[in-house]
């Protein structure tokens, strides 16, 4: 991570990156939490991506688990 143009090492890992501009976090968890959106919006915020994705794989149908994020 960069901060005012300093490299930080601050132990943020994203779980993909999708062309450089799709933040995309996977979960598989019974329900997601307001912890799991604080975390891609911190994602995004720290990456100045503007887009990201919270998917949760633990759910009857996937489309139920898709939350998606803009900034």
């Amino acid at each position: 991570m960069v901060y005012e143009g300093q490299q930080l090492d601050a132990g943020y890992r994203l779980d993909l990156l999708v062309e450089d501009c799709v933040i995309v976090e996977v979960k598989a968890v019974e329900a997601l939490s307001r912890l799991h959106e604080a975390q891609i919006i911190t994602y995004l915020r720290l990456s100045g991506h503007r887009l990201g994705y919270l998917m949760n794989f633990n759910v009857p149908l996937f489309r139920q688990g898709v939350r998606r994020f803009v900034l």
